[in-house]
């Protein structure tokens, strides 16, 4: 449990240190985050110098960027192959709730989290929820996933009304740790904050697309105090 200090960096905090990051675009040249090897592996060392012990690989899988599992666990391999460190690698994935996913869903054609390999990590449209969306969360839970949905604080849609009802439907969230120092903005970073008095995170994330997104996060002032339990959950 690590508690943020007032008016102190995120570097300077210390905070990152044991956290497993449950989602990430460090990949290679998958979809719109990291583009080579060679950035990877300086966020991967950059990582380890902030004690940063686990990651989770999550490319996009959505209808404009059509990742299969097979290419992404090929990428993955010449990832570790290329990789000397100590941070536990995994891979999954972020998939986009859409014809896609449902029809990848039918089929059992995705890429799960998790030492049981059933946890789902799953987004939506930021500005529109998907037709049918509670339905298909439902689904997820019948074949036997643990639904786990990305960024809840930047829907725009939703509320706390949606929140308490995908809570309510077993849902586990992931907070963007980028949302606490208002990378996305100040509405995404008070929902975020009020998430997180809530207790509604189950887990944590960057989101990270770029080393430069990183160096900005490090520089960037925590202006509250919170502890967060979800520091250290492993998936």
């Amino acid at each position: 449990m690590w508690p943020f200090s007032r008016h102190k960096s995120v570097i300077r905090s210390g905070v990152l240190k044991g956290m497993t990051d449950c989602h990430s675009h460090i990949l290679p040249g998958v979809d719109d985050g990291v583009k080579d090897i060679r950035e990877s592996l300086a966020i991967l060392e950059r990582y380890e110098q902030l004690g940063i012990r686990t990651v989770w690989l999550t490319p996009h899988v959505m209808e404009d960027i059509p990742n299969t599992p097979a290419f992404l666990k090929e990428r993955f391999e010449e990832l570790k192959a290329a990789y000397r460190g100590g941070i536990e690698l995994h891979l999954g994935a972020e998939n986009m709730i859409d014809n896609l996913f449902e029809e990848r869903l039918a089929a059992g054609e995705l890429l799960t989290m998790g030492a049981d390999e059933r946890h789902l990590l799953v987004e939506t449209s930021y500005f529109t929820p998907p037709y049918g969306f509670y339905d298909t969360v439902e689904e997820i839970k019948r074949l036997g996933y643990y639904p786990v949905l990305a960024h809840p604080e930047r829907y725009v849609y939703m509320d706390q009304k949606d929140y308490e009802k995908l809570k309510g439907m077993n849902v586990l969230f992931q907070m963007n740790i980028f949302s606490l120092v208002g990378m996305y903005g100040k509405g995404t970073q008070h929902v975020a904050q009020e998430l997180i008095k809530r207790g509604m995170y189950d887990y944590v994330g960057t989101d990270i697309h770029s080393i430069s997104i990183l160096d900005r996060f490090l520089n960037a002032s925590l202006d509250a105090d919170y502890d967060l339990p979800i520091w250290n959950n492993s998936l």
